[in-house]
């Protein structure tokens, strides 16, 4: 994953190390109010041969569904096979800072993730839908390889909506096993709702925390601070299934501050919240997400090295340990 605030300078050389130590996809994201998602992916694409570039994600109600379409088609038609779209509700927060935050966030993703894959495909519309109004709209020139359209979202209803209408899921950091099979059987309860209008496959996308590091207790305390987010309400869907769920309730209502929290964690969890340790562990963590059902898993790039904590290219020649064997 491309951090939302790397200095824009090191987009290129960032995007290019990952192609060259034989990263499959490189993703960026559209956080408010950092730096747009297609333009990051745009650059990413024209500037590098066969790394494959996710957008995770764009929020639905800031464009509108023709618009998404025209750009990702534009950007399928250059770079063909490579392009991976995500869409979803975007932090209510955010979306109500700028003012577009919908009645009914389902009711527009659903509408909107329907509109613009179709629109991808080639197909012509007209939709007098709660959101999304068309009437007539086809793109003059489809791309020849559809990107697939994927939803970036969380809880059970959500989930159903992709199982719906999306090609695939993006998944937000922590991404257990235990997760997985609550996503699989939402995913499964919409895809069962649509029938044969759902589309022919769904994939996974997990994001994740990760440190490559030979000591994994070194590696636990360099990712201890990013985890003191977990705690709050946005993460419920991703904390509930764990088997320490009560008990990591009951020490985040007893703990001053996030940080606090964070500090207090057990060991266990953090294994569990994060992937961390030497390369082989770290390859065996990744495995077992694939064997839940996980197609790629989006490392959020975390410095190993103290002497460079925040670096994210060092991050990425820790990765290189875990990528190049496993490639040869």
């Amino acid at each position: 994953m491309v951090p939302r605030d790397l200095p824009i300078a090191d987009l290129l050389p960032f995007a290019l190390r990952a192609e060259e130590i034989g990263l499959d996809e490189i993703w960026v994201v559209e956080d408010c109010f950092f730096r747009g998602g297609i333009a990051q992916a745009a650059t990413i694409l024209a500037r590098t041969q066969a790394i494959r570039v996710g957008i995770g994600i764009l929020p639905a109600a800031v464009r509108s569904p023709a618009m998404t379409a025209l750009e990702a088609g534009t950007l399928a038609e250059l770079h063909p096979g490579r392009l991976l779209l995500g869409i979803g509700h975007g932090m209510p927060g955010w979306m109500r800072q700028i003012g577009v935050w919908p009645k009914s966030p389902l009711t527009l993703l659903e509408e909107t993730t329907g509109a613009v894959r179709a629109l991808l495909h080639g197909e012509r519309l007209s939709v007098d839908g709660r959101y999304v109004q068309l009437d007539d709209v086809s793109l003059h020139s489809p791309p020849p390889v559809a990107p697939p359209v994927l939803n970036g979202v969380r809880g059970p209803r959500s989930l159903e909506v992709a199982g719906r209408v999306a090609d695939g899921t993006i998944l937000d950091m922590p991404v257990t096993p235990e997760y997985l099979a609550t996503v699989r059987e939402a995913v499964g309860r919409g895809r069962a709702a649509a029938g044969a209008s759902a589309p022919p496959e769904h994939t996974l996308v997990a994001f994740s925390l990760a440190v490559v590091h030979d000591d994994v207790a070194a590696a636990r305390e360099i990712v201890r601070p990013a985890l003191a987010t977990f705690g709050a309400a946005d993460w419920t869907a991703q904390i509930d299934p764990l088997p320490f769920a009560a008990a990591f309730r009951e020490l985040r209502d007893v703990s001053a501050t996030p940080e606090a929290f964070a500090r207090a964690m057990p060991d266990e969890w953090i294994d569990q919240l994060a992937i961390v340790g030497p390369p082989d562990v770290v390859r065996a963590r990744m495995s077992a997400l694939e064997a839940n059902g996980v197609s790629s898993v989006v490392v959020v790039p975390t410095s190993p090295d103290p002497d460079r904590p925040d670096d994210p290219f060092a991050a990425l020649d820790a990765l290189a340990r875990v990528v190049l064997p496993a490639a040869r």
